[in-house]
Parts: C-alpha cells; sequence; structure tokens
C-alpha cells in the first residue's frame, strides 16, 4: 500500500494508475483529516442506473402485493436461506 498526497498523485497520476492495476492499493492523502482508497473497478462490481435501481424496486414491491414471496419465521429457516445464496 502507498500513501501519497493529492498533488503527488496530480502530478504521477499515470505512474499510479499503473501501480494500480498491478494490484497495489493507494492511499490518497488530502488535507488534515481527509484520506481516499482508490482501487480498480472489478467485475464483480455491479454498476446501476438510478431507472435500473427504482424498476428493480418496483417490480419487488408488485410481486410482494402479489403474494409471491417468501418468509422466514424462524431463525434457523433463515439460516439455511442465507446459506443457499
Amino acid at each position: 500500500m502507498l500513501v501519497v498526497s493529492s498533488k503527488e498523485f496530480r502530478d504521477n497520476q499515470k505512474n499510479y494508475l499503473d501501480k494500480i492495476d498491478e494490484g497495489i492499493e493507494i492511499i490518497l492523502h488530502r488535507g488534515k483529516n481527509k484520506a481516499y482508497r482508490i482501487i480498480p473497478v472489478t467485475e464483480d462490481d455491479t454498476l446501476m442506473s438510478k431507472e435500473a435501481f427504482f424498476a428493480k424496486i418496483d417490480k419487488s414491491i408488485a410481486e410482494a402485493r402479489d403474494g409471491n414471496l417468501e418468509t422466514y419465521d424462524t431463525v434457523e429457516s433463515l439460516k439455511n436461506f442465507l446459506e443457499k445464496l
């Protein structure tokens, strides 16, 4: 892991982005109490538009209203469900 100032990062952005691509984590230090972790976006990261997000919520609400849902009334049944995920 590398810790760099925002100015250092700005001045050598390409070099630091190359290091991130190599798997090195960069912590960007800005000001007295601000820091940011810079990591690459991977296939596991999901990006969804606001419209798609709300469409999924609306669909789920409609399914629940129609009775198309599962309920878990015990801790054990919930654990079993979560293990299947």
